[in-house]
């Protein structure tokens, strides 16, 4: 399954310890269609987003998460990919 698809079904503790064993498989057999992946690089990305994911839900006509749940942090791992 695709990253972002598998990142929006997570809804538990262990849906998201498997989101990061696909994401760290991703990483291993994709590295060069990552932006971010480096460690520093990721974790720059990461803060970048969580600064502004206001506006990313906003853009997609979404509620902006007041709490974040597994799913949020998830997205965000998948959003530290690629974001600039």
């Amino acid at each position: 399954m695709e990253l972002r698809k598998m990142a929006l079904a997570v809804a538990s503790r262990n849906d998201l310890a498997s989101f990061v064993v696909a994401l760290k498989s991703d990483l291993e057999a994709h590295q060069d269609k990552w932006e971010n992946p480096t460690l520093d690089r990721f974790l720059d990305a990461m803060e970048s987003w969580i600064e502004s994911m206001d506006g990313y839900y906003r853009n997609r006509g979404q509620e902006i998460p007041q709490e974040p749940t597994w799913r949020t942090f998830a997205e965000i791992l998948c959003a530290s990919r690629i974001y600039e």
